[in-house]
């Protein structure tokens, strides 16, 4: 019997979404299914930043900071209402542990893979600014480097994504929940229950429903690994941690754009960024073993984002838990591993369940600025599974303007 599908894909985050649209545009069957809302995890959880990892040249990832500084470079003129260049500030003092030759050779570097663009420019502020830099303390203030990156508001841009999808022909069921798999000689049979809306006048009932695919993609997010211990058999997935990114949305302004700030304690990268008329300053990176999905920031980790805000902006030193606006805390997937999760690699791990004519593919990781390339690395593994159709489209040539997609009815 021919398979419903050419791909099942569990999740509507940017790398489900990411999928869709690149099996979509490649002339494949393409159902997607989200438990709860598009976005509705991580991938609305992020510090919004389309950024190349300048962060990550200190461990040696050249290959994904190159990779993403293309794929922003990308997103830039394939979404501009969605994605602009911001200009970050790096105040360096004599207290800091990056020296100013090491940031300096670390943004040629960054400015070099960036490629003849404009967003490769950077330099450093004369001192007679730094007075304007948002009150910014300049006590033993050596220097303050200025480079661009890029913001997006990431909920907006997943939502484009499933609409780009969607226009290609992808469908999309949401509320719908994948129950079981189980895996079959040649594809894949799924197990979903759709949730009515209330529009349909059945609020509350739900209906059980079966299809069958080629490939089944795990882009479940965090909780990947529940996913491929559930199918039947069960897949083993790789030795993973979950760490705990958490944000803070202040009221306050930022005027001269963004700030890239080492913490006074341990040396991390925070961010401190304008957003919608407020500051967002974040992220943490805190073990999370957790059993429930819904993740809050910690007050240590607000008491660490306020200790980091208030070292470096003498003005807003009064700043207490209770001026906190809104808070929020995503899930991302490292691989495990002693030490500090800063040394970790970034780079996204796509699993399959077989090496030749795979029927799942799991992805594990991952950055928001990359889901383009992920997504199209991923469906070259398992081209040997899908028939060979008329493509459509080319992802990096499709624009993507904001969207509100609708889900469709099967």
């Amino acid at each position: 019997m021919s398979p419903d599908f050419d791909l099942v894909v569990v999740g509507a985050g940017i790398h489900g979404a990411g999928l869709a649209q690149a099996a979509a545009a490649a002339g494949h069957s393409v159902l997607l299914l989200e438990q709860q809302a598009i976005a509705a995890a991580t991938s609305s959880r992020s510090s919004k930043l389309i950024h190349g990892g300048l962060r990550y040249l200190e461990t040696g990832q050249l290959r994904l900071v190159h990779e993403s500084l293309h794929e922003r470079r990308l997103l830039l003129r394939l979404a501009p209402e969605l994605v602009h260049l911001s200009r970050f500030h790096v105040p360096i003092y004599r207290r800091t542990r990056r020296r100013p030759w090491q940031l300096r050779i670390g943004l040629s570097l960054y400015a070099l893979l960036s490629g003849a663009t404009n967003g490769a420019a950077f330099g450093t502020l004369p001192a007679r600014d730094w007075p304007r830099l948002d009150g910014l303390d300049t006590t033993d203030l050596q220097t303050v480097f200025y480079y661009y990156d890029a913001q997006t508001d990431d909920a907006a841009l997943t939502r484009a994504v499933v609409g780009c999808a969607q226009k290609l022909g992808a469908k999309f069921l949401c509320p719908a929940r994948c129950t079981g798999a189980t895996l079959l000689a040649d594809g894949v049979e799924v197990r979903y229950r759709t949730d009515a809306t209330p529009s349909s006048g059945r609020h509350g009932a739900s209906t059980d429903r079966v299809c069958q695919a080629r490939v089944l993609v795990n882009a479940a997010g965090a909780w990947a690994d529940q996913l491929a211990r559930a199918l039947e058999p069960p897949l083993t997935p790789p030795r993973i941690e979950r760490v705990q990114g958490s944000h803070l949305i202040l009221p306050l302004q930022l005027e001269r754009g963004c700030y890239y700030l080492e913490s006074p304690r341990d040396g991390r990268a925070i961010f401190a960024l304008p957003w919608k008329g407020n500051l967002l300053l974040g992220t943490t990176e805190t073990r999370y073993r957790g059993p429930g999905r819904e993740v809050t920031p910690t007050p240590p980790e607000v008491h660490y984002l306020l200790g980091v805000l208030k070292h470096y902006f003498p003005g807003w030193r009064a700043l207490v838990p209770q001026d906190v606006l809104a808070s929020f805390a995503g899930l991302r997937v490292l691989p495990s591993g002693p030490g500090h999760a800063f040394h970790r690699s970034r780079e996204t791990l796509l699993a399959l369940d077989r090496a030749e004519r795979p029927r799942v593919l799991s992805i594990y990781g991952g950055k928001l600025t990359t889901w383009r390339a992920v997504s199209a690395r991923a469906l070259g593994r398992i081209a040997a599974s899908l028939p060979r159709r008329r493509a459509l489209a080319r992802t990096d040539q499709l624009p993507l303007p904001p969207s509100d997609p609708q889900p469709d009815r099967l």
